[in-house]
C-alpha cells in the first residue's frame, strides 16, 4: 500500500472526478475508481438520448481513464437504492406540495453511505470525490466545509447533509482550483476530449429535464388522482384553472397559463385544496423561515442566536440573518426580506466561506 494510503474516487467519467482522481494518483495515493450506476434511464421515460453520468459512455469512459493511469476501477450498481430513497422521495415532495432537493438527498444517503461501504471493503483509508469545496479539522475536532476557490462552481451548498463521520474520511482535490484550471488539466493529460466535456445542470434522473412528465410517468394515475385545481389570489379570487398543484413550484411564472397585464407567480402551493397561489413579486417576499432535519457542520449547536448568511437555493448570493436553533429546528430571521423561499428546497448557513449547515425549509 502507498504511505501516503488508499484512497476510493467517485468516478462519473467526466472531467472534475477524472482529473480529481488523476491528481490523487500522482500525489502517491493508491487509487480506487469507483463508478456508480444510480438509476436506468430507458425506465425514466426520456425521448432522447441517455446522458449524464449513469450513462454506458460515461462509466466506459471513467473505466478507460483508470485502465490508462493503471489503477483498478469498479462499477457499483446502487439503483435499488437509489430508486427507494432519492426518487421515491422526489415524487413525495411534489404531491407533499413541497420542491425536494434530490442532489442533497443523494450524497447524504446514498452515494457517501455506499462509497464508505465499498471503501471499508476494498481497505481504503479515504474516499474523494470531484466537488469544488475545501474541508479541513478544526482544533475541536470537527470537520469543516468550506466554500470552493470557484465561486462560479462552489458545491458546498449540496455537502451539508454530510455527517461528521463520513467527512473525516472525505478528501476533496479540486477545492483550491478553479474549473478552468481542471480543463487545462485535463489538455495537459492528453485528454482533450475529457477536456472539452459539456455539463448537464439537470436533475440526473429526470430526463429532458422535464419533471411533470417524470411524475406523470412514476405515478400513472396521477392526474385521475389530482385533476385541475384553482389559481386563487391572496384576497381569495379564483383567477382560474390550473392542472394540478405537483406541476407548479414556488416563484414561478412562465406556463401559468393565466394573464393579468403584469407579471404574477406562485406564492403558495395547498395540497389538501389543490390550490396554487398566485401574486406579485412582492408577495413573494419573506422575513423568516423555519428549517428542518438540521444538520450542523462547523459547530455541534447554537447555543445563542448566531448571525449566518443563508442561501436559500444553490445559486442564491445569499443573505444575511440571524439564526435560533429551537430544539432540532433553526428558525431564520433575514436582515431584509428574500424572495421565493421554497419549502423542501435547502437553506444553508455560511460564515464567511466556511458551512455551518443547512437543512430543509419547512
Amino acid at each position: 500500500m502507498s504511505k501516503r494510503g488508499r484512497v476510493l474516487v467517485a468516478m462519473s467519467g467526466g472531467v472534475d472526478s477524472s482529473v480529481a482522481a488523476v491528481m490523487l494518483h500522482e500525489q502517491g495515493y493508491e487509487v480506487i475508481g469507483l463508478t456508480m450506476k444510480t438509476w436506468d434511464y430507458a425506465s425514466s421515460g426520456g425521448s432522447s438520448k441517455e446522458t449524464g453520468c449513469c450513462s454506458l459512455d460515461s462509466i466506459n469512459d471513467a473505466r478507460a481513464l483508470a485502465v490508462g493511469y493503471g489503477f483498478p476501477h469498479y462499477i457499483l450498481d446502487i439503483r435499488d437504492e437509489f430508486g427507494d430513497f432519492v426518487i421515491d422521495n422526489f415524487v413525495d415532495e411534489y404531491l407533499a406540495g413541497r420542491t425536494p432537493n434530490p442532489c442533497v438527498l443523494c450524497n447524504t444517503h446514498i452515494k457517501w453511505e455506499a462509497l464508505l461501504k465499498r471503501a471499508d471493503k476494498l481497505d481504503c483509508e479515504f474516499i474523494a470525490t470531484g466537488h469544488y469545496a475545501n474541508i479541513r479539522q478544526q482544533d475541536s475536532g470537527r470537520y469543516v466545509i468550506s466554500k470552493g476557490k470557484d465561486e462560479h462552481k462552489d458545491q458546498s451548498y449540496v455537502l451539508w447533509g454530510v455527517s461528521q463521520e463520513n467527512l473525516a474520511r472525505t478528501q476533496f482535490p479540486l477545492g483550491s482550483f478553479a474549473k478552468a484550471e481542471i480543463r487545462q488539466m485535463a489538455k495537459d493529460m492528453g485528454q482533450l476530449e475529457l477536456a472539452n466535456k459539456s455539463e448537464s445542470y439537470e436533475i440526473c434522473f429526470v430526463p429532458d429535464n422535464d419533471y411533470r412528465a417524470f411524475l406523470r410517468n412514476k405515478v400513472s394515475d396521477l392526474d385521475d388522482r389530482i385533476g385541475p385545481g384553482n389559481f386563487m389570489l391572496s384576497d381569495g379570487t379564483i383567477a382560474g384553472k390550473h392542472q394540478g398543484y405537483p406541476y407548479y413550484t414556488i416563484g414561478q411564472r412562465k406556463g401559468l397559463g393565466v394573464a393579468f397585464g403584469h407579471p404574477m407567480f406562485v406564492t403558495r402551493i395547498l395540497p389538501e385544496t389543490n390550490t396554487v397561489m398566485l401574486g406579485t413579486v412582492d408577495e413573494l417576499e419573506r422575513s423568516e423561515a423555519l428549517v428542518r432535519n438540521i444538520n450542523l457542520v462547523k459547530y455541534e449547536s447554537i447555543n445563542e442566536p448566531l448571525e449566518a448568511i443563508t442561501k436559500i437555493r444553490y445559486k442564491d448570493s445569499g443573505a444575511m440573518s440571524t439564526l435560533t436553533q429551537l430544539g432540532d429546528t433553526i428558525k431564520v430571521d433575514f436582515h431584509h426580506s428574500v424572495s421565493g423561499i421554497a419549502p423542501g428546497q435547502s437553506a444553508v448557513f455560511y460564515e464567511g466561506n466556511d458551512l455551518l449547515g443547512g437543512g430543509f425549509l419547512v
